[in-house]
């Protein structure tokens, strides 16, 4: 499990609101980029429809889709286009990796939210920011990183409640509403992405003892992998291996996880994708081991099941047929790699070179009443839809690339191979 939970008393982090801080990290944002994540072009599309709107008078609430860590730097790229800057949500824990994460972070305006539970001082925040309307606000609404660019996950509530409150405080003043404006961002692979994740998957199957298997197609070499590591996660937590599809035996284990985790833990409410559910779980779990109210054997069984939670959530990341036996998008096959390797490693090698595209949709003009007669927050929909229509167009102008097939080891011996002396006794023998 990567280091995103923290055993302590959470503080809420501020931004600093600094253009000049902003212009001058500006500078350094495309070399980091091209040197952490293997980005080394981008374009924006549609930046007239985000310009329009704020010209306009409205306040906005960008919401991308979040399938890369790079993301919240890529959205710099937009922002430097645009020639506005924005302040964004961000996840406590990435606050907690080093000074200068820190201090890059609150520069570029981006302050804390706290994932393992209610931070109201964050929602108020981010609900005053939208209504003074001097910057933008970011948030990425699908409360996790998804790991594929083509396939949005469900959105959470909470930005169009941030959204409503807010437009109902601009109401009372006059001013015009929040709308959320949907941003579909997209990396691009050129390169072979078969002969790029060789290494990778022999990495991992060394990592099962395994011969590294190069007789099998990647496509095949992945299939085997993830059932490989369904396998040792259905050991751990059901005491051995279920039969049947992977996709079928992986969306019942996370299922089955949770929900005897929510009974543990006394959750009632179990609405909302797998996000929300492991978010509630993790509120319950975490309060008495940050008191210190814990005894140490009740201490590892709490984060026994803080790790099956992100377990849970990890799994619930595989699209089917995401990835087929024919002719792939590049990136999607870079993504599966990347997505295994990190789930099973807690690391992952990025490769390159990446052109991401950032591409503004129609804006969403959020209504100060919710109807509650709807299941979901309507205005959300309308953004989950908007996106993913974005990135199905986006992935339609992508060429599928074929793989090679695997060379078929030849079984007589080369002329290196062939022993001059060997070769001279069979001759005299046959004579």
């Amino acid at each position: 499990m990567q280091n995103i939970i923290f055993e302590e008393k959470y503080e809420f982090i501020p931004p600093v609101e600094s253009d000049a801080w902003v212009w001058l990290l500006r500078f350094l944002l495309k070399g980091f980029l091209k040197r952490e994540f293997a980005i080394e072009s981008y374009e924006c599309r549609n930046l007239d429809r985000l310009r329009g709107v704020i010209d306009d008078g409205y306040s906005v609430l960008i919401a991308p889709n979040h399938a890369r860590l790079a993301d919240p730097m890529v959205m710099g790229l937009l922002t430097g286009e645009l020639g506005r800057n924005v302040m964004t949500m961000a996840g406590w824990h990435l606050f907690k990796e080093g000074w200068y994460q820190k201090f890059i972070l609150r520069r570029l305006g981006a302050f804390s939210v706290y994932r393992e539970g209610t931070d109201r001082q964050s929602v108020s925040f981010a609900i005053d920011t939208l209504v003074a309307g001097r910057r933008a606000l970011v948030i990425f609404a699908e409360g996790a990183v998804s790991r594929h660019c083509d396939v949005v996950m469900e959105l959470m509530d909470g930005p169009g409640f941030i959204a409503r409150q807010a437009t109902k405080r601009r109401a009372k003043q006059g001013k015009k509403p929040v709308v959320v404006q949907p941003v579909a961002i997209r990396y691009t692979y050129d390169g072979d992405p078969y002969a790029a994740v060789a290494p990778d998957l022999a990495r991992l199957e060394r990592n099962f003892t395994w011969e590294p298997q190069t007789h099998l197609s990647t496509v095949q070499r992945l299939r085997k992998l993830g059932e490989a590591i369904l396998a040792v996660k259905e050991v751990e937590y059901l005491g051995g291996v279920r039969a049947g599809d992977p996709f079928d035996r992986a969306e019942q284990l996370a299922i089955e996880t949770l929900e005897a985790l929510e009974d543990k833990w006394n959750i009632k409410d179990r609405s909302g994708g797998i996000v929300a559910r492991v978010k509630n779980l993790r509120s319950a779990i975490l309060p008495d081991m940050i008191a210190g109210t814990t005894s140490e054997a009740e201490r590892a069984a709490r984060w026994r099941d803080l790790g099956a939670c992100y377990y849970a959530q990890q799994m619930a990341h595989y699209p089917r047929k995401y990835i087929t036996d024919g002719p792939n998008l590049p990136e999607r096959i870079l993504e599966t790699v990347e997505r295994l390797e990190e789930d099973f490693t807690d690391s992952a090698v990025y490769h390159g070179p990446l052109h991401v595209t950032i591409d503004v949709g129609e804006p969403v003009v959020v209504d100060g009443q919710r109807d509650r007669s709807a299941k979901q927050d309507p205005a959300m929909v309308q953004v989950a839809e908007q996106l993913q229509s974005m990135l199905d167009a986006l992935a339609a102008e992508r060429t599928p690339v074929a793989e090679k097939p695997p060379a078929k080891p030849d079984p007589r011996p080369s002329k290196e191979e062939i022993d001059p002396e060997a070769e001279a006794v069979a001759a005299e023998v046959a004579s």
